[in-house]
């Protein structure tokens, strides 16, 4: 299966502009007195160390060192495409062009070594060490503080009880005759009679039973 060869339209685009500026580049070159394969050797420097800032930016980050070069690189280039549109004589090239092309070489070869050997930015951030949560040791309790117990009023003199009231008198008829209601109660039933049953057997008040029941025990 064969493949169809696909143009692009972008990359064509930027073969023509580099051509173009790869030749403005080599004819001011020769004109500032750099003749032969020197004057092809200056838009080769130019361009490496135009995509060498590009490439710096894109994979590490935007830094002022890639920043600086990259425009350096662009101005470069740039003013060899200004200078070859008839702003300046190049048969009579001025001073400083010919200082500017001079030293060119040397500023590449500084600005290519720093691109390549400098380190970039997430290479200089120090990894951040694992902290150690420690936990925070509880405080002592503090010691009590004694509280005064308030103080009591004094207790007041109470009433004095009444004394308990005496028993009644009761004849001794009726301390027989609840004796015999008791051994009876008993050989029926088994068990001493209460005070409340010889209270209703013999019919008395409670003070009198319980008069008659001590006198029984």
């Amino acid at each position: 299966m064969t493949r169809k060869l696909r143009i692009d339209a972008v990359l064509v685009q930027a073969v023509i502009a580099g051509a173009l500026s790869f030749a403005h580049l080599h004819d001011l070159a020769a004109a500032a007195g750099q003749t032969g394969w020197k004057a092809w050797a200056y838009p080769v420097s130019v361009d490496l160390l135009l995509v060498a800032a590009w490439r710096r930016l894109r994979n590490d980050g935007p830094s002022r060192l890639a920043w600086c070069w990259f425009l350096i690189a662009l101005v470069a280039s740039l003013g060899a495409n200004v200078a070859t549109a008839g702003f300046l004589d190049l048969q009579h090239p001025p001073a400083w062009l010919r200082f500017g092309i001079a030293g060119w070489p040397a500023l590449a070869f500084l600005g290519g070594t720093l691109l390549a050997h400098s380190p970039a930015a997430t290479d200089r951030e120090p990894t951040p060490e694992p902290v150690e949560v420690v936990p925070a040791e509880p405080d002592s309790s503090p010691e009590p503080v004694p509280v005064p117990e308030p103080k009591t009023a004094p207790a007041l003199p109470t009433a004095a009880e009444p004394a308990p009231a005496p028993a009644p008198p009761v004849p001794t008829a009726l301390v027989d005759h609840a004796r015999k209601v008791a051994d009876d109660h008993h050989a029926r039933t088994g068990t001493p009679i209460d005070t409340d049953t010889l209270r209703a057997r013999l019919g008395v008040p409670a003070p009198m039973a319980d008069a008659i029941a001590a006198q029984l025990a």
